[in-house]
């Protein structure tokens, strides 16, 4: 497993560093990622973006958002709720994209 708490201050030195080289990328990804705050509860706002970093299997967004979501007094119970979400739209995905597989298969299939 990740040494969690070295790899967060690890990926908080290179974002620095990548900030100063493109700092209106880094505006503009603050204002994306602070936007929904604005009618959230931020530990709610937290719980969303863990299953998301699930989703998209993003380490980095493991890290932010696990520390930001116990900083919002996020329980394991509410955190594990939430990844159940999570695993339970990834399986659907993956069935309603099977059905989507099929369908290009038969449209192949024709030709």
């Amino acid at each position: 497993m990740i040494d969690w708490k070295e790899y967060s201050g690890q990926l908080t030195e290179k974002v620095g560093q990548f900030a100063k080289l493109a700092p209106d990328t880094m505006r503009g990804i603050t204002a994306i990622g602070s936007a929904p705050a604005k009618h959230l509860h931020p530990k709610v706002h937290e719980l969303i973006a863990l299953s998301v970093a699930v989703t998209t299997r993003c380490d980095g967004c493991i890290a932010v958002h696990a520390q930001a979501a116990l900083g919002h007094g996020a329980t394991r119970e509410e955190i594990a709720e939430a990844l159940s979400v999570a695993i339970a739209l990834n399986a659907g995905a993956a069935l309603t994209y099977t059905a989507r597989v099929l369908d290009a298969v038969s449209a192949f299939e024709k030709t």
